[in-house]
């Protein structure tokens, strides 16, 4: 008689299975650039729709027809450069060199953080950063999102940093000079290019090992005194019990990375509506400029979503999207 075998239930490629630390998605690595600007940009997800273009790919069999492709679509306000902050390689790691805020910042960013007022704050910090430029490594600045320009009605900004490419002695200068000032996508990104994106996914709280992992459920018909929605056994006990072996817990919100998202368009509400009868779904209307990426993306609805430069580039050269038309009516509708 043939042995019975069963694949092994979950992925390996996500351990732990915990909470992320923040509902903001943290990069662990950026991309690198000869070309000096931003390597990354945030946006918050409003939802999915289907676009009409012309496939480019020269592999595909449908080279020049018009297909169906599905995308997501991301607002993206202007973020505002609050700060420049220079770093320095160590055996442990990089290092603090100096820092240098922006003389006059939003009120709304009092909600995250103050800044000394004395006179003259600025003009140290400054003369203090320009006399480590040998010593620099890396060089990073400090945005802050504008969620009231955007349709999800929220207050708060969200502060992180951003890697800024080229040299570092170029970097420092750029960085200097949009101090205080706002960038937009269109500045970081082109349409065509790809982009890594990094976000939180939903979360679905605490759940058992049927949902989480996909363990079959026991047949009901038998006498099942511990219940049939679980494992049958947990395996040997000693010297452990193996941490594969599926267990209730945390299902959702994991910090979670997708590669080379081709970007479809960039482009402005102001220019071209693409919002629907209503407005969209669990968001609202889209205010300002947005991206439109190609496939789904990790996260709900009103989600920061962080777009970096490609950590894995493709090789690949394809001509700009030619999108022949756009769906305003949401996928699910």
């Amino acid at each position: 008689m043939a042995k019975g075998h069963t694949p092994r239930r979950g992925s390996m490629a996500f351990y732990p299975r915990k909470r992320a630390r923040s509902i903001v998605a943290r990069v662990r690595s950026w991309g690198s650039s000869d070309q000096t600007g931003l390597l990354g940009f945030a946006g918050y997800k409003v939802g999915m729709l289907h676009v009409i273009r012309v496939e480019d790919n020269p592999n595909s069999p449908f080279y020049g027809q018009e297909v169906s492709t599905a995308a997501t679509v991301i607002e993206t306000p202007p973020l505002l450069i609050v700060g420049v902050r220079a770093y320095e390689d160590t055996p442990y790691g990089l290092r603090t060199l100096g820092e240098v805020w922006a003389e006059k910042l939003p009120e709304d960013l009092s909600r995250v953080f103050t800044v000394p007022k004395k006179e003259g704050y600025h003009r140290d910090q400054l003369a203090a950063l320009e006399s480590l430029r040998d010593a620099i490594d890396e060089v990073r600045v400090i945005v802050a999102t504008q969620p009231r320009l955007a349709g999800i009605h929220k207050k708060k900004p969200e502060v992180f940093e951003i890697k800024v490419g080229g040299g570092p002695g170029e970097a420092l200068d750029y960085s200097l000079k949009t101090l205080g000032k706002e960038i937009s996508v269109n500045d970081v990104f082109k349409e065509g290019s790809y982009v890594d994106v990094i976000s939180v996914t939903k979360g679905k709280g605490f759940q058992g090992v049927i949902k989480r992992y996909g363990v079959k459920e026991m047949p009901r018909w038998h006498k099942h005194r511990k219940g049939s929605r679980r494992i049958g056994s947990v395996g040997p006990t000693k010297p452990a019990i193996m941490f594969t072996t599926p267990f209730p817990g945390q299902l959702g919100f994991h910090q979670r990375t997708e590669y080379n998202k081709r970007i479809l368009k960039i482009g402005d509400v102001k220019e071209d509506d693409i919002n629907p009868a209503g407005g969209w779904p669990h968001y609202g209307l889209v205010r300002s400029m947005y991206v439109m990426l190609e496939g789904s993306i990790p996260g709900p609805a009103k989600r920061l979503v962080k777009l970096r430069v490609p950590v894995r580039p493709r090789r690949e050269s394809r001509e700009s999207p030619r999108i022949v038309y756009v769906s305003t009516k949401p996928i699910g509708e």
